[in-house]
């Protein structure tokens, strides 16, 4: 039926059908490098998707945040007196204006003063003597954080009235009266 034997048939294969082991090599090494490249690729867009994901995670659980606080800050406010109220009020406005750059900063501030306080309570490497307590870390409630918040960001919006050019001259003593 067939004119040519099974023997013959090896040998009379077209050149470009003949594969050598270097040939099947290389090929196969160009192949897993592509993969590897496609593969690289692919982790990398995993990898900034993720931390999109967890960006986005993190902006609504601040904004989830941010309303519950709202909430309580309205229930609140009409228990206090007016001059407390006013002053609430403008923490809020002046929260609403802060910029995420300030808000770090203003982050980094808390994180460096909460650091050198508790350098400052560093507790002694020699025991104490019978009886005596050492001295206890302040204690930090939202209530606290919320006002070294406040006054770290008034700080932040005053410096960049300072900068703007407002009261030029003018200077500030800690307790606020201004003298030239």
């Amino acid at each position: 039926m067939f004119p040519q034997s099974r023997h013959s048939g090896s040998s009379h294969l077209p050149q470009q059908l003949k594969f050598t082991t270097s040939d099947s090599c290389d090929r196969i090494k160009d192949e897993f490098q592509l993969l590897q490249a496609q593969y690289h690729s692919l982790k990398l867009e995993c990898d900034k998707l993720a931390s999109e994901k967890s960006e986005m995670q993190r902006h609504y659980v601040m904004a989830e945040i941010v309303k519950r606080l709202n909430g309580i800050c309205a229930q609140v406010l009409p228990y206090l007196s007016q001059e407390h109220q006013q002053q609430v009020l403008g923490a809020i406005e002046r929260a609403k204006q802060v910029t995420a750059p300030e808000l770090n900063s203003i982050i980094r501030q808390l994180q460096a003063h909460q650091l050198s306080q508790l350098q400052a309570l560093a507790l002694p490497l020699t025991p104490l003597p019978v009886g005596l307590q050492p001295p206890s870390l302040p204690t930090v409630s939202a209530s606290t954080g919320l006002l070294s918040l406040s006054a770290l960001g008034s700080q932040a919006h005053l410096s960049k009235e300072d900068k703007n050019g407002h009261d030029g001259d003018a200077h500030q003593d800690d307790d606020g009266e201004k003298s030239d």
